[in-house]
């Protein structure tokens, strides 16, 4: 990214415009699913907004400099609070992926209708395309079921017995620190896991998104 910056700015702050926009989309879908479920937790902290300052974690901007991916702040929210205790949690979850499903499938659909005409070198052609990019990626890195990640919520619901007890313990407390043993080993050792999988998700969802076939 830094010679993407150094090469091509213009470029370079559209990818992080692009970034930005479907990080606050993601982080405020969360906080609305809380809201609409009866929790105003997020209302209360100000991340009820599609503000991009409300949602910005300051060391996941720099990552989006280093690595070419980022991170934002958790949104809060009280289970309690939910209209539905059990599924509830993970409908506030599932609410950030799906809004990446829904701004993807936006982006592909004005990048087929305008792309064709503008070019591929206009910067609102590369926006759009990585704005499509980019919400695949966050959907599919999302659903990933270790904690922090929106995936864990609906496999600790799954878990929810008694008798999974030791089962949600170590997915909670040695979930974070498996899904970064996991990024770091696929970076490290260039297995390639990570984009594959992201890939393998890109290629499913495109049989379902209008994906305009100059881009395919």
């Amino acid at each position: 990214m830094l010679t993407l910056f150094l090469n091509e700015p213009l470029v370079f702050f559209t990818w992080v415009l692009a970034f930005l926009i479907a990080l606050s989309v993601h982080e405020f879908s969360h906080a609305w699913a809380a809201a609409l479920q009866g929790d105003n937790t997020s209302r209360r902290m100000g991340r009820l907004t599609l503000n991009p300052v409300a949602h910005i974690d300051f060391i996941g901007l720099l990552a989006v400099f280093f690595i070419g991916f980022g991170w934002g702040k958790p949104v809060p929210f009280n289970p309690y609070n939910l209209k539905y205790p059990k599924w509830g949690p993970v409908m506030v979850a599932f609410a950030g992926p799906l809004s990446n499903f829904v701004f993807a499938a936006l982006s592909l659909l004005l990048l087929g209708v305008i792309g064709p005409y503008l070019g591929y070198n206009n910067l609102l052609t590369i926006f759009l395309v990585v704005s499509a990019q980019l919400n695949v990626a966050l959907l599919a890195f999302n659903l990933i079921p270790l904690p922090p990640l929106d995936g864990s919520k609906a496999l600790l619901a799954m878990l929810e017995h008694p008798k999974y007890a030791a089962t949600r313990e170590f997915i909670e407390t040695r979930g974070p620190a498996l899904l970064l043993l996991f990024i770091v080993a696929d970076s490290l050792l260039q297995l390639g896991l990570l984009s594959g999988y992201i890939h393998f998700v890109w290629n499913l969802i495109a049989y379902i998104l209008p994906v305009p076939t100059f881009f395919l």
